[in-house]
């Protein structure tokens, strides 16, 4: 299915964003109803991996009876933990690098994830906000990570969400996925205008022939990939 920006569901659930956490954007409203529209068994474990402000963590909540959430950042991670204290939900939000933050055996019935994913250019490794966003060359830093790990921590039936720009190959993700044992598809596809980050990297994006000199927008793509 492709939407555009402007069809995308509003964030319900409101949040507090402190300075240096990636606030939500439209990679989150996306993603936020992409997983409102999915059918969660009663009794559900929900992950959000790099949830930032906990945005999506708390939309998790609406559906799954636990949740725990994953940031490296420890900004991200007190200010997830205030979102979740304000909204009042029980969420437990650990510090750590993905699925290496979680208690060995954990398992999920539900796992989320708006990541790194926007193609940076060599130069020293992100650091603030940046590191909500930058991913390498290719955008994939995190993404492949995800792809290889998040199988390992999902139940029998469990339902991977997954959003990136197709900047960073969405062939890619659903090759990976598949090999890691995933029945993958892309389940939304949306265009969305360049934001400051894209507009900075435009010559540098051109000259790897990601964008055309005349593009405005990328376009997002909800990744849906589910274990037998």
């Amino acid at each position: 299915m492709t939407v555009s920006a402007a069809g995308a569901t509003p964030l319900a659930v409101p949040v507090l964003t402190w300075p240096g956490v990636y606030a939500p954007q439209d990679d989150t409203r996306l993603l936020a109803a992409a997983l409102d529209r999915e059918h969660i068994p009663r009794g559900a474990a929900a992950l959000d991996l790099c949830t930032g402000s906990g945005s999506l963590a708390l939309v998790a909540a609406r559906h799954a009876t636990t949740v725990t959430a994953v940031d490296i950042s420890r900004r991200a991670v007190w200010n997830a933990r205030l979102n979740a204290l304000l909204a009042r939900r029980r969420i437990q939000v650990r510090r750590g690098d993905l699925t290496g933050a979680l208690p060995p055996g954990g398992r999920f019935d539900l796992v989320v994830s708006n990541p790194p994913y926007v193609p940076a250019p060599p130069g020293p490794a992100a650091h603030g906000r940046a590191r909500a966003w930058d991913a390498g060359a290719g955008g994939r830093d995190v993404l492949d990570r995800i792809c290889d790990d998040v199988p390992r921590v999902l139940s029998p039936g469990g339902l991977l969400l997954l959003v990136h720009s197709a900047l960073s190959g969405v062939d890619q993700t659903l090759h990976r996925l598949a090999t890691a044992g995933l029945s993958a598809e892309v389940g939304e596809r949306a265009r969305v205008p360049f934001g400051p980050v894209l507009r900075q990297r435009r010559d540098w994006l051109c000259s790897r022939g990601l964008v055309a000199p005349w593009d405005e927008s990328e376009e997002l793509v909800i990744v849906r990939a589910q274990r037998s």
